[in-house]
């Protein structure tokens, strides 16, 4: 296994070479020059200062040839130095480093969440199949994949307020254990749900013809023990191959709902960064989210042949 891990990782070093070399060069090809948009930014004539502007731009390094650049990047960033802010002057690591802890939970509770809820309801559903429960259990997936989290967010603290007029307005990060996680939580995870509540009503339905399955219920074992014994585990290994998705739905998402809800995570960060084309936060950002999915996918790998013996032995035949 440590073997196979260890292959994983060296393959995907090109992978994220090619990621950061593709960032790279949209920051350094692209519209918006940070260093004349800091000038640009200030009051008076100091935003018309072509001398000044050219001297900071040859003291950050930005003045060289591409190549030259995106190889100093690599070096630095092999070292552990993800370089400075260039609109605050801080250290990129200490703004990520501040930042990752709040994303990081805010996706575990969402997974969590996802698995709780989901998982239950795709069985039900297929359970009760072409039933008017099953149809609401669909129903109801579809509509909230069809809603976007930028909608969604608004809305729902609209309907806070609507409902409940004292209540205050959940903004701002207080932890797993606040109460003001609740709204963004949901949020963020309508997507996953409805993704997982399809995958594993799909995965049921075709374990429900296997052979093991009708003989547990020929023998009367009841309902409960062969949805939790017979059917839950091979259930499980398809739907654990969505974690990748997942975590792409939970990134791509939490941008939106950190900004909606002022919580000081990478979403926000990633804003933050975009509008005031700060580069080496933007491509901190990127690493550490190509880094997550990579790692996600990692773990499907090696959790699908805990779950099903067959993908092990597969893999030791070759």
């Amino acid at each position: 296994m440590l073997r196979y891990v260890l292959t994983r990782f060296a393959i995907w070093i090109p992978s994220v070479l090619v990621v950061m070399l593709a960032v790279y060069a949209l920051a350094f090809y692209g519209a918006g020059d940070p260093i004349k948009l800091i000038f640009l930014r200030a009051p008076g004539d100091v935003a018309y200062n072509p001398q000044r502007i050219e001297a900071i731009r040859e003291s950050a390094g930005l003045n060289r040839p591409f190549i030259e650049q995106f190889g100093l990047y690599i070096w630095n960033l092999l070292h552990g130095q993800f370089g400075n802010s260039l609109t605050s002057g801080r250290a990129v690591w200490a703004m990520v480093s501040a930042a990752a802890p709040v994303s990081f939970q805010l996706a575990l509770c969402a997974i969590i969440l996802t698995a709780v809820v989901a998982i239950p309801l795709g069985m039900i559903a297929a359970l009760n199949q072409n039933s008017r429960l099953d149809y609401a259990i669909l129903g109801s997936a579809l509509f909230l994949w069809a809603i976007p989290a930028y909608v969604a967010g608004p809305l729902l603290m609209v309907g806070l307020i609507v409902l409940l007029p004292g209540a205050s307005v959940p903004y701002g990060w207080g932890g797993v254990f606040d109460v003001r996680i609740l709204l963004p939580l949901l949020v963020l995870s309508f997507q996953p749900i409805a993704l997982i509540v399809r995958q594993t009503r799909a995965a049921v339905i075709e374990v429900l013809s296997e052979d093991f399955v009708r003989t547990a219920r020929a023998k009367g074992v009841p309902e409960i023990v062969v949805a939790l014994r017979h059917i839950l585990r091979p259930v499980l290994t398809p739907v654990v191959t969505q974690l990748g998705l997942i975590m792409i739905t939970i990134v791509n998402g939490a941008i939106f709902v950190e900004l909606v809800f002022g919580l000081p995570g990478l979403g926000r960060l990633t804003v933050q960064a975009l509008i005031n084309s700060d580069y080496p936060v933007i491509l901190a950002i990127t690493l550490i989210g190509s880094f997550l999915v990579m790692v996600s996918n990692l773990l499907v790998d090696v959790l699908y042949p805990l779950l099903d013996p067959r993908a092990n032995d597969s893999r030791r035949s070759r």
